[in-house]
């Protein structure tokens, strides 16, 4: 081509793609579905470790109802008051009060068992109990220090208190005065507590449990008496009640726990030397 010629020049640009581009940007897209199965994962694994079996299928009834709720039960009244028909221990409701969103006592719906359920009017052995019952057995056992002498002996040597069992009146030691002797046998003023407490129960026909516990001996023994003298305190109480022909069929359990739960901080205290007497509610 001469040098005079005309002809345009043409320059060809090469454009080099180095590392393969970004291919479009679908590895961001599986990127961010793989960041949120992680972050599922570890949910996962945390709600497994922080919470309980019944959490746990509450949680599981939550993504799988399988229970239809009705405006009424607000997701925890109702039926089953808020539980899974597969969890243990429940109970349907029915009658009248089962779909109100706030019952009152007397309108409140009862688990249903298919079963005649107690009465306590009925004067059942195993009638129940309710906790204003329990209250006023708990204020006739204090009222009943009629005497001076015995309103000493309920300050110095008895504690009430309502627990999940029932009633519990806890007879205890103190530095100068022991409810029972050298050979386990009762003191007068275990006896004297014992006749104030014994027509203070008989207002019910409620069960009842003995338990025994002794405080905890200052050094290590080869042959340990912890668990006999406990057993023993219990025992002998249950003769005392027992010497009421009344309480011969009313007694459920009675039984010694050793040094094994102290009242006190301290294990070695007098304080621990102590006899609870429960009257139990029902089923317990």
């Amino acid at each position: 081509m001469s040098a005079q010629s005309n002809a345009p020049t043409i320059i060809k640009r090469k454009k080099v793609i180095q590392g393969g581009g970004h291919h479009g940007g679908a590895w961001k897209v599986a990127y961010a579905d793989f960041v949120t199965a992680m972050m599922a994962f570890f949910m996962l694994m945390w709600l497994l470790g922080a919470t309980t079996e019944k959490q746990r299928k509450g949680i599981a009834d939550y993504f799988n109802p399988t229970i239809p709720v009705v405006r009424s039960s607000a997701g925890g009244q109702g039926a089953f008051g808020g539980d899974s028909v597969y969890s243990e221990n429940t109970l349907a409701q029915n009658g009248t009060g089962a779909g109100l969103a706030r019952p009152t006592e007397a309108r409140q719906a009862r688990g249903d068992t298919g079963q005649t359920q107690p009465d306590a009017a009925s004067g059942d052995e195993n009638a129940l109990v309710s906790e204003d019952a329990l209250k006023d057995i708990e204020r006739r056992l204090l009222a009943a220090a009629g005497e001076s002498m015995f309103s000493e002996l309920l300050r110095r040597h008895v504690v009430t208190r309502i627990s999940d069992e029932g009633l519990v009146v806890e007879l205890f030691d103190t530095e100068d005065t022991r409810l029972f002797d050298a050979r386990g046998e009762p003191a007068p003023e275990l006896r004297s507590l014992m006749n104030q407490i014994l027509p203070v129960f008989s207002v019910v026909t409620n069960q009842v449990a003995i338990k025994g516990h002794v405080r905890a001996e200052p050094v290590v023994l080869r042959e340990g008496t912890s668990w006999s003298r406990s057993s023993a305190r219990a025992d002998t109480v249950r003769k005392l009640m027992e010497a009421d022909a009344e309480y011969r069929t009313r007694i459920l359990r009675v039984a010694g726990y050793a040094d094994r739960a102290p009242t006190s901080t301290n294990p070695m205290a007098v304080r621990n030397d102590r006899v609870e007497i429960v009257l139990l509610r029902s089923g317990v």
